[in-house]
């Protein structure tokens, strides 16, 4: 019998826990290992279903706050709790820098475009007016 997810995390109750079994249904083949699950998959059901409309909604915190009837506070302070247990991938800035000039370069993008982006990867936002 195939168990729901949500079963898994309230076992669980927040703590660690590795995977050892993984079957493919369609092929019935099963793989043995030590599987570490990702951030978002070990987080209890309530969170994954708050992150997950978070996305539908395309970050939208009003709408979130109808959907879940919490004002602006709650909703900001959990994005904040949940985006504590998530390891954030950084940005080479250079491979950022890189891809923008290769736009450029080949007529995607025109040069003040290629500024824009170039000040937003290093962080200075959109600079309007010069110093």
């Amino acid at each position: 019998m195939i168990k729901e997810w949500q079963e898994l995390t309230q076992l669980t109750q927040g703590k660690p826990f590795i995977v050892e079994k993984v079957r493919l249904e369609p092929d019935n083949i099963a793989i043995e290992g030590q599987f570490r699950l990702p951030p978002l998959a070990r987080m209890e059901m309530e969170d994954q279903i708050f992150i997950a409309a978070f996305i539908h909604c395309h970050g939208s915190i009003k709408q979130m706050e109808s959907i879940f009837g919490i004002s602006y506070p709650t909703v900001k302070n959990r994005l904040n709790r949940l985006a504590g247990q998530l390891d954030f991938v950084k940005v080479d800035m250079s491979r950022s820098a890189d891809n923008i000039l290769d736009l450029l370069d080949r007529g995607d993008i025109n040069v003040n475009e290629a500024i824009k982006r170039l000040r937003e990867s290093k962080g200075e936002g959109d600079s309007t007016s010069e110093k």
